[in-house]
């Protein structure tokens, strides 16, 4: 089972509805699939979705999947990651209109430096992300939150060391 989550701000994530529809049809991607499609206008035709679900819907949501595609918000990665999930982390990029500024870069950096996440930037790399997972890519670390700030401190030192 596939979780996909955008947050609920206003912004379309239509993009990425798209290739996750275009990766139903080539093959790449035979799991069943929910998506929590936010603002997005685009709807997904292979896969079952929402616009917005409820905090617990969400929770059980995570707890039933074994892959997160998550925005590159860190509240919705955090999550995933604190349930033991897979997680691969598509960048919102404010020139498509998807986010006001492009901070989310900096986040999927940081959580793929790390081996956290699959960090995708560009639609074309989501297919190669769910090819890593199906393959048995063991290249990804287990995240364990022993510090309620580790994120903070590891995004805050990722940026000072590489901006």
């Amino acid at each position: 089972m596939i979780f996909v989550t955008v947050g609920s701000r206003n912004y379309p994530f239509d993009r990425l509805f798209k290739k996750l529809d275009e990766l139903y049809e080539d093959g790449t991607i035979t799991d069943s699939m929910f998506a929590q499609v936010g603002a997005s206008s685009y709807r997904p035709k292979h896969f079952e979705y929402e616009d917005f679900i409820a905090p617990e819907e969400f929770t059980e949501r995570v707890e039933a999947a074994d892959i997160v595609v998550s925005h590159g918000a860190s509240g919705s990665i955090m999550k995933a990651l604190n349930a033991g999930k897979k997680v691969i982390a598509v960048t919102r990029l404010e020139k498509y209109g998807e986010h006001i500024n492009d901070h989310q870069i900096q986040n999927n950096e940081a959580f793929g430096s790390n081996r956290f996440v699959i960090p995708v930037y560009e639609m074309e790399e989501l297919k190669s992300a769910f090819e890593k997972i199906y393959s048995g890519y063991d290249g990804l670390l287990p995240w364990r939150n022993k510090d309620s700030m580790a994120i903070v401190k590891m995004i805050d030192t990722f940026i000072t060391n590489n901006w």
